[in-house]
């Protein structure tokens, strides 16, 4: 009862099995599942399990079948692409030629293969290693920067400027009409911050306690609040205080604030060093894992298969919509800019699996462990986050990706040449040193 196979290729990684199937291998699969149906059937008229075969055939033949034929195409199809020695990138499309109630199974499988997959010797790749060290100017400006992240404000008797807090009361109208969230009489804005509407930002500047200003604006078309995107308004201020911004002095007080409970300033300084060390070895790390997977899609030209790149796209166009807090799925953003990003991907998801595959890496359940843990202590209640990790298989395999990718990106750099590249902190970690106008 051995089946028949024709394989064709059709455009590219696509591929067309026929196959065939003998009607004895159909009759034998439908005639055991009307078999054991018959001992378990219940009708009408007949004890449950003494239904006779023929009344069983008859009343149920034609579901059975359909189920039968829909097994075997899945079974078959299995088999067959094992005898060719293919390995499908998708589920394949099922085109059936002949399914007769007397003859046999013929149908057709069109599906897209995975493509051979050959890296260059890593031993030819060479990457640039930013090399940079903490200077003490460097955590100067990053304490000045917990400086800016603590400032006093104290009242003042004099007219606004950019960076003072300024308490406000505010009616806003459009059309003549207050909108939702359109009044308030106690808001506090830090001039300059972007917190408010551009116009009535500079509208407050200059003014003094107990002023009032009607200001027009215009909310942009990206506005959060859609009732009011894009819409002229009309806003009367009021300002109830000014107060000037300083920095909290260098102090006892000032480091306790970061948690520090003892050791001073010194101490605080030599932590906030150790925090900059770990992110400038974090951003070295990612500049030379993003210059390696650059290097490899370069180097490693493929031909992937569009199944998976229409996947990547769609992950990716939800990704975006997860992130603008949308979940309209007719808001899905323009496919255009996603092609090459996914096919980028997808070309890298079969690179790094074959070095999985050539080089025998085994997941480490460690860093498993490690991740998982890192995942679950920004949160709350880090037990109950891992108990949710845990208990879903979906999310687990997302870590255990994770990680094997670490594994082998690891694996690779140990391969690459490196040549330094001079560089400071703040180019690596985007730090702005440069401190706020505070006056």
């Amino acid at each position: 009862m051995n089946m028949q196979v024709s394989l064709t290729t059709t455009t590219g990684l696509e591929r067309r099995l026929e196959v065939a199937v003998p009607q004895q291998r159909v009759a034998g699969e439908i005639e055991q599942r009307l078999k054991t149906l018959s001992r378990t059937a219940r009708l009408k008229g007949f004890r449950p399990g003494k239904v006779p075969y023929a009344v069983v055939r008859q009343q149920f033949g034609e579901q059975v079948r359909n189920e039968a034929v829909s097994d075997l195409i899945e079974r078959t199809f299995a088999e067959a692409v094992t005898q060719e020695k293919l390995r499908p990138a998708a589920g394949p499309r099922i085109e059936p030629l002949d399914a007769s109630a007397e003859g046999e199974l013929r149908y057709a499988a069109t599906f897209e293969v995975l493509p051979e997959v050959a890296i260059k010797p890593l031993s030819e790749m060479t990457l640039e290693r930013p090399s940079a060290e903490i200077a003490g100017s460097d955590v100067d400006a990053m304490v000045e920067s917990m400086r800016r992240q603590r400032p006093k404000f104290d009242a003042v008797e004099r007219p606004a400027i950019a960076t003072d807090r300024v308490t406000i009361a505010y009616e806003g109208r459009i059309d003549g009409e207050v909108f939702p969230g359109g009044q308030g009489d106690a808001l506090e804005v830090v001039l300059g911050s972007g917190r408010i509407l551009k116009e009535l930002d500079e509208a407050l500047i200059g003014m003094s306690v107990g002023e009032k200003k009607s200001v027009p604006a215009r909310f942009p078309e990206d506005y959060g609040a859609k009732s009011v995107a894009g819409k002229d308004a009309m806003f009367q201020l009021e300002v109830k205080k000014i107060e000037a911004q300083s920095l909290p002095e260098l102090d006892e007080a000032f480091v306790r604030s970061f948690g520090l409970a003892q050791g001073g300033v010194e101490e605080m300084r030599a932590e906030v060093q150790k925090s900059m060390q770990a992110e400038l070895d974090q951003a070295v790390k990612s500049r030379l894992r993003q210059q390696l997977l650059d290097l490899l899609y370069a180097n490693n030209p493929l031909e992937v298969p569009n199944s998976m790149v229409e996947e990547s796209i769609r992950e990716l166009q939800f990704q975006m919509l997860q992130r603008a807090g949308v979940r309209e799925v007719k808001e899905l953003p323009d496919r255009a800019p996603y092609v090459e990003p996914a096919r980028k991907r997808v070309a890298l998801g079969l690179i790094v699996g074959e070095m999985v595959r050539s080089q025998g890496i085994r997941l480490d359940r460690g860093r498993v462990e490690e991740r998982l843990n890192a995942i679950a202590s920004s949160y709350d209640d880090p037990q109950a986050v891992r108990r949710q990790y845990l208990q879903s298989r979906e999310a687990m395999q997302q870590v255990e990706s994770a990680v094997l990718e670490d594994q082998v990106l690891d694996w690779a750099l140990e391969q690459v040449k490196f040549n330094n590249k001079p560089a400071t902190f703040a180019e690596l970690t985007g730090f702005n040193a440069q401190p706020a106008a505070i006056r």
